[in-house]
Order: C-alpha cells, then structure tokens, then sequence
C-alpha cells in the first residue's frame, strides 16, 4: 500500500503549466480536478448519484450513494503565454486526483481522496550567444492533499444530509535559478576567467499545516425530486513552508544554508451549488465558491531583483453547467445511454489582477454492464493578468477519468 500511495505522490507532484503565481502558490486546482466536474463548467456539486464521486466542496452528497465508486484523473493541457508581442508555450501531464468511497446504508458513507490543491512546474533555459550568457529556471511545487471523510442522511429528515471532511496537508517545493556568466563588457583576453562560472541560487522546502493537523470541511445538502442544494464552509488556516536557502558557486561551492519559514494564511471558503432536473434526466447546474484574502503572500525568494511578494485579491469561482445523463438501462442504444455536458466558468485568481473566463464539452462513456464509465472533458479558455508582473495566458486541456462503480461488501 505505501509503494502504490508513494507512485499517486510522485504522479501528482509533476503539474501545472501556469506560470501565474509561481513564486506564491502556484496554479490552483479547481474542485478536486476531476473530468466529469471540468466537462460542465465546474458546477455540479449539488448533484447526486453513484456515477458522481466525492466532492471536495460538498462532501455531504455521498450520503445518498447506494454503491462503491472508485475515481482517478488525469489532465493534458497546453498553454501559450503573450506579454508585449512576445509568445511561450508550455505542456503539461499530470494526475490532479483520485478518490474512493464506501456506503454504508443506515450509518451514512466514508470516502477518501488525494487532491492536488496548488501546484507549480516549469523547468526552462535561456541562452545569448552574444554574450555567452545561459539562465536556467526550475520549479517544482506541490500541495497536496489526503482528505478522508465521512457523511449521512439526517434520521428524520431524510431528504437532508451532513458530512465533513479533513484536509491533512503535505507537499514540498523546489525553485532553482542558476545565471551563467555575461562577458559583453569584458575584452576578448579577459573572459577566461569567468567563462565557466554560474550562480545559483536554490530553494528546498516541504508543505505541512501550522500548529495542527489537517483544516476542515462542512457541508449540508438537501436533496428534492427535481432541485437539489447544498451549502459548504472550508475553514481557514495556515500553510507553512519550511525552506533551505542554498546560494551555489558553479554547483562546487555552497555557502551555509540558510534555514526560513513561510507562512501563508489561506483563509476560509464558502461554497454553495444547485442542481434542478426537467425531462427525467437533463440537469442545469450553478456553482458558486469565495474566499477573500487579506493578506499578501510572501514568495519564495527575492534573490536577483525578484520581488518579495505577491499581492492576492478576493478568490471566486462561478461555474454553470449542463448534464444529460445517460440511460441506465444497458439494452437501450448506446448513445442513448452516453452522458453529455456543456458548461462555462469564470475565475479570479487569489493573485490580484488575474481572472480566468473558460468553457467545457465533455462526455461519460459507459464500459459494460456493471457502471464502470470513461468521462473525457475538454477545456479551453483565457487567463487575463491586468498588471505589468504576469503573462496572459491561453489554455487548452483534456480531462480523463475512470469511474467505476460496485457492490463490494454487499449482498447480491
């Protein structure tokens, strides 16, 4: 078990192609990254059902689950950056979540998920042959997630259920920035001496919550014939980075490293969603999650000019979306029984000035008779960045998830 968990690590760790945010916190994942939330605009989380899986916005929805459901993710995306007529690319393969749920009839339903909640990757080389002058940037970053948790129908009421769920923090991070030597102003007999010379200023850290061990989630959800709602608080706390500072001469000489701590005070989250079912099986859906920060993160590092902070902005993300489910039946024609959906979101960034403005197609295929089904989204859209720091960005991914659904532990 420890070997399967270490390789879901090492999958989720590589991610993000954003730049947005790379010295602060990265790139955000929105609601647990999972393919059939993505394909419908990030809205949905009121919904119910076995194919549904567990959210991390709104852990009490399972309680109305009546079988196992398993879930994994994975995201391919591309990213081309414009700032001043000038254009980069970038791609990207990663894992953003996985997650695992259990009913339990009368006594409510446990679930567990691995949620990559913030990343950053990029690993780039500039080089000036006029000056012989070569900088090398490297980040490696990611918040993880492991997020047990637990819900149930209320006793009386059974149209209404409660659940939490415990967001236990884990992560490192890693920023590399090396500069080679510039010899434009030196005379030609003089560059000997600094020709094989870099600079390099190395950052190490790991990711953990301060002073406890996990933050926390709770959420109500009501469930009706043809509207469903819930309501959900994420509480606030601090995510602290403890960091070793390395400033290297041509990678053989290291001075003492220098120990630091970071601390950044995320705070709390309210989200609410609905969903309203017309035809037996077309859902329209709106989502809606904020939390206002209030306080400046400070970066990783302010070696060679960089700056020391990153100024944040109220965080919101406002999904609406569009599900046709498929047919249950298994002898109904097969594109009878596919799952549709269309849906559209906007986004600010918790890094002031940066919105986002996206929209989605996406699909569940159903495999066999047992539930098992293969949900592809596919997602484009636009990050705008109104300051002079970050880049524009346009994004195109595709989301793939494998859900499957069983009745482990039950009678036949």
């Amino acid at each position: 078990m420890k070997k399967i968990l270490g390789i879901l690590v090492c999958l989720v760790a590589w991610s993000s192609a954003s730049v947005i945010g790379l010295d602060a916190l990265g790139e955000e994942q929105v609601a647990g990254g999972m393919a059939s939330t993505a394909g419908r605009g990030y809205a949905g989380g009121a919904k119910t059902g076995d194919a549904e899986g567990l959210s991390i916005l709104n852990p009490a929805r399972n309680a109305f689950d009546t079988k196992v459901v398993f879930n994994v993710n994975f995201l391919m995306d591309m990213v081309a950056l414009e700032k001043h007529g000038d254009y980069f690319g970038l791609r990207n393969i990663t894992m953003p979540s996985f997650n695992l749920s259990f009913p339990m009839g009368d006594f409510g339903a446990v679930g567990v998920a691995l949620w990559q909640s913030y990343s950053s990757n990029i690993k780039e080389e500039v080089k000036d042959s006029a000056v012989t002058m070569k900088t090398k940037m490297e980040y490696q970053s990611s918040v993880y997630e492991i997020v047990p948790s637990y819900t149930m129908r209320l006793p009386i009421i059974r149209n209404f259920s409660i659940g939490g769920s415990a967001h236990i923090v884990m992560g490192n991070s890693m920023r590399n920035i090396s500069m080679g030597p510039e010899t434009g102003d030196l005379a030609s007999g003089d560059t000997w001496a600094v020709s094989k010379t870099e600079i390099s200023d190395h950052v190490e850290g790991t990711w953990e919550i301060k002073n406890h061990p996990a933050y926390y989630t709770l959420a109500m959800q009501y469930r009706g014939h043809q509207s469903s709602f819930y309501f959900s608080y994420t509480t606030p706390h601090t995510l602290l980075n403890e960091l070793d500072y390395n400033f290297r001469m041509s990678e053989l000489d290291t001075l003492a490293p220098t120990k630091r701590s970071r601390e950044i005070k995320v705070p709390a989250m309210l989200a609410t969603g609905m969903n309203f079912r017309f035809m037996k099986r077309n859902n329209v859906m709106f989502d809606l999650a904020a939390r206002g920060w209030d306080e400046d993160i400070e970066n990783i590092g302010g070696s060679f000019g960089m700056d020391a902070i990153t100024e944040t902005q109220k965080d919101m993300l406002v999904g609406l979306g569009f599900q046709r489910d498929g047919s249950p039946l298994f002898y109904d024609p097969y594109l009878d029984r596919v799952t549709y959906r269309l849906g559209g979101w906007y986004k600010t960034w918790y890094v002031k000035d940066v919105y986002e403005l996206g929209g989605s197609l996406g699909a569940g295929f159903p495999l066999g008779r047992k539930g098992t089904t293969l949900d592809i989204a596919f997602q484009a859209g636009k990050r705008f960045a109104d300051n002079s720091r970050d880049w524009d960005e346009v994004f195109f991914g595709i989301r793939i998830g494998l859900m499957g659904v069983g009745s482990w532990g039950q009678t036949r």
